[in-house]
């Protein structure tokens, strides 16, 4: 073959290339074509290949948006394939716009813009979106700030949305139409609260009631009102005072620009009850209040509108020290208070409600005076003495020392039981302290004071009450003292020092060895008085007869003994 034939080869296949128009176009890459007829629901598209391909009108069509494609329009086409079956190519107007819009719709992410799109149709979990051919998803939390029920007004209409997330790999991408809303929003409250100032009076309409306030729309922003806000009283609930919808006037508290939250008040609008407070409600002064709250401290009294007081449970009764507020009194309860205590900066009042009651501490003093006698019900026994239940509502204590003269209290106790009527002395009343004493051993005197002349070293006279292991117990006769023999005090005779030598009821003599009435002691002894009598009896009869045997001088001593009685 000559060179002059190769050059004319070459030529031919460059101009069957240029012909057929297969240039630079490959398969997987979009193209533009021109409309060349429209045939029923098809439309035949030039690429510049050497067969044209047909797309289906539908596909120039989609959710908010209705093109009139026409013959002689140029367009945009996904060429999947170069020459098929038929020997026609490929195209794909919907993968052109989808690979077009995944282009533009990653520049929008990356730049955080906003792109249009249109809602199409619902799904589990939200709705499918269409943004110029690629479809994305909508979470049903994302459509709105807050969740609405009817989304059919969204449907079909072109609207900004905020892309999430995408996965082009997957094909997936997330929007929210609620972000762009809430920008707007924001955008909306820094402008309106732009022109708010604090202390500003303004008009509101009730929008929502809560149990800590209701939320007033100022013109596009809400505010706050406080529950304690609304009034100077106490209002327990919003809906008290309030209603939604209702217009109200409120006077801005405080802003905070950078979260755009708005407090308000109500309250301020009127003057403050508390100027003046001092004045107003002197101390000790008594006034009537409803009581409007009870705690497990106390209860809340109101004296007038927007001023409580609190009377503390130490301060509602003389006597009921431990009972809840709720059993001295009830919820709206007109009752009447003394003022204890005002402090103007912290706003409190201290009530009591005792304080108008006679004191009956007071009024046992005064009707009881000291060495009285009462009569009460035993109301506990304790470690360290009885409680009786006196006149009043008051208690009286009778401490074990006070019980018996001659018995340890210990014991005597045993023999009270609770609910037994007993009388007692009245032996001190402190009414600053609520304490009154009494005593059982004071009513029958005091043996020691009514012992007269009994004095150390006399001869007296005993009653054997009880004979024990180790000795008797006596009553000294003409007294109401009693002593305690023990065994050897009873004879000068080891062998006579036996208890059981006595019986209860017998009468012995007996020499007092001890007589103190400030330690309250007495203590006596046979053993003392028979050797006493021994010793008189040897300075009597041994001086007088030293012949005389021991036996004489005993039996003269006895007979001396037996003469005196």
């Amino acid at each position: 073959m000559s060179v002059q034939e190769n050059v004319l080869r070459e030529d031919f296949a460059a101009m069957l290339d240029e012909a057929f128009g297969t240039g630079d176009m490959a398969e997987g890459s979009v193209v533009k074509g021109i409309v060349v007829a429209i045939e029923k629901d098809l439309a035949v598209i030039d690429v510049g290949l050497k067969t044209e391909g047909r797309v289906a009108l539908k596909e120039f069509n989609g959710p908010g948006r209705d093109s009139a494609l026409k013959v002689g329009d140029e367009v945009e086409v996904y060429l999947e394939r170069i020459e098929n079956a038929l020997g026609e190519a490929v195209i794909s107007r919907d993968k052109a716009r989808r690979e077009e819009s995944w282009i533009k719709l990653e520049k929008s992410f990356e730049a955080n813009e906003k792109v249009d799109g249109v809602i199409f149709n619902q799904v589990k979990g939200g709705f499918t979106v269409d943004l110029d051919g690629a479809v994305a998803f909508l979470p049903r939390s994302q459509v709105d700030i807050r969740p609405i029920r009817d989304v059919t007004p969204l449907m079909n209409v072109p609207q900004p949305f905020q892309i999430l997330k995408m996965d082009r790999r997957r094909g997936n991408i997330v929007v929210s139409r609620r972000t762009v809303l809430e920008e707007s929003r924001a955008e909306q409250r820094h402008e309106i609260v732009q022109n708010l100032e604090e202390g500003q009076v303004v008009d509101g309409v009730v929008k929502n009631i809560t149990d800590y306030g209701a939320f007033v729309d100022l013109g596009g922003i809400d505010g706050l009102l406080h529950v304690t806000d609304i009034a100077w009283r106490r209002v327990n609930h919003p809906t008290e005072l309030l209603t939604i919808g209702q217009q109200v006037k409120v006077k801005i508290i405080k802003i905070n620009h950078e979260t755009h939250r708005i407090s308000l008040g109500m309250k301020q609008l009127q003057a403050d009850p508390w100027l003046g407070i001092d004045a107003k409600y002197p101390l000790q002064a008594k006034f009537t209040g409803r009581v409007t709250n009870i705690t497990d401290y106390g209860a809340f009294v109101e004296l007038e509108p927007g001023i409580e007081g609190l009377i503390h449970v130490s301060e509602m009764s003389w006597t009921k020290k431990n009972v809840h507020p709720g059993k001295i009194v009830s919820t709206s309860q007109e009752v009447e208070v003394q003022i204890l205590e005002v402090d103007p900066i912290k706003r409190r009042i201290s009530l009591g409600l005792k304080q108008t009651l006679s004191n009956p501490w007071e009024d046992f003093a005064d009707k009881h005076p000291n060495g009285s006698v009462v009569e009460g019900e035993v109301k506990n026994k304790t470690e360290f003495g009885l409680f009786i239940g006196l006149d009043g509502d008051v208690d009286g204590m009778v401490h074990l020392s006070d019980l018996d003269w001659n018995r340890p209290g210990e014991q005597v106790i045993d023999d009270f039981r609770k609910g037994d009527m007993v009388k007692a002395v009245v032996l001190d009343v402190d009414v600053e302290k609520e304490r009154i004493s009494l005593g059982i051993k004071q009513l029958a005197g005091d043996p020691f004071v009514d012992a007269g002349e009994l004095k150390k070293n006399q001869v007296v006279t005993c009653e054997v009450t009880d004979v024990k292991e180790g000795g008797i117990d006596v009553k000294i006769t003409g007294t109401d003292l009693t002593a305690f023999i023990r065994r050897g005090d009873l004879a000068r005779d080891r062998a006579d020092q036996r208890p059981e030598r006595f019986a209860a009821g017998e009468k012995v003599d007996a020499r007092v060895i001890q007589f103190d009435r400030k330690a309250r002691k007495v203590q006596v002894s046979i053993k003392a008085l028979e050797m006493a009598e021994e010793k008189e009896a040897i300075a009597a009869y041994g001086s007088s007869d030293a012949g005389a045997s021991l036996g004489d001088i005993l039996g003269a001593a006895l007979r001396a003994r037996t003469e005196k009685k």
